[in-house]
C-alpha cells in the first residue's frame, strides 16, 4: 500500500537519511568522493533539512510503501527562472525514491501527486534541473512530458560542478 503525506519539521532525520542515501545512489559517482561528501555534508543533514522546512515556500512530500518511508519529493511553487517565460510556474527540486523501490514505479505516483498539487494551486507548468549523465531520470522526465530548455552547472563543491539539464513541462 502507497500513501504521500506532507513533509513537518518531525521528519528532518528522515528526510536527511533518505536524501544522503538516494542522492549517493545516483550522484555518488558524479565527482570525487571528497566532493560528494562535502556536499552531502552540507546539504543533507538535520539541521539543513530543519532549515528548508521552515521555510514556508517548500513544500515537502513523503511516500511511504507498506508504512516504509521510501522516498520524497521538494516543490516551491511559483519559481520564477530567466529561462522560463510563463508565469506560475512550480520547481520540482527534489524527486528521490530509494533504489531498492525503483521497480515499484513509486517515482512516477510521487511526481504525479506534485503534478496535481501544483495545477491545483494554479500553476503553469513545472521545471526542474537533472544532471545530464543521470540517463535513467532524464528518460523519466522525458515521458512525462519535459523538454529541455537550458543548461545549468551544479554545484558540488567550491572546485567541482556537474552539468545539468533544465527541463520545463507546461500544462
Amino acid at each position: 500500500m502507497t500513501s504521500i503525506v506532507r513533509a513537518t519539521l518531525n521528519n528532518s532525520a528522515l528526510l536527511t537519511h533518505i536524501g544522503k542515501t538516494s542522492f549517493l545512489e545516483s550522484h555518488g559517482n558524479s565527482a570525487s568522493k571528497e566532493n560528494v561528501n562535502t556536499y552531502i555534508s552540507k546539504k543533507f543533514t538535520k539541521k539543513a533539512f530543519d532549515e528548508e522546512l521552515k521555510d514556508s515556500n517548500n513544500i515537502f512530500y513523503i511516500i511511504y510503501f507498506n508504512k516504509i518511508a521510501v522516498g520524497y519529493s521538494k516543490i516551491v511553487l511559483n519559481t520564477q527562472h530567466p529561462n522560463i517565460p510563463i508565469k506560475n510556474v512550480t520547481k520540482l527540486e527534489r524527486l528521490y525514491v530509494l533504489q531498492a523501490f525503483h521497480s515499484l514505479k513509486l517515482g512516477i505516483a510521487l511526481f504525479n501527486f506534485n503534478l496535481k498539487e501544483s495545477i491545483k494551486n494554479n500553476q503553469s507548468g513545472m521545471w526542474l534541473f537533472v544532471w545530464t549523465k543521470n540517463h535513467k531520470a532524464i528518460n523519466f522526465y522525458n515521458k512525462a512530458g519535459f523538454e529541455i530548455i537550458g543548461q545549468h552547472d551544479f554545484q558540488i563543491s567550491a572546485s567541482h560542478s556537474n552539468p545539468n539539464h533544465q527541463m520545463l513541462l507546461t500544462f
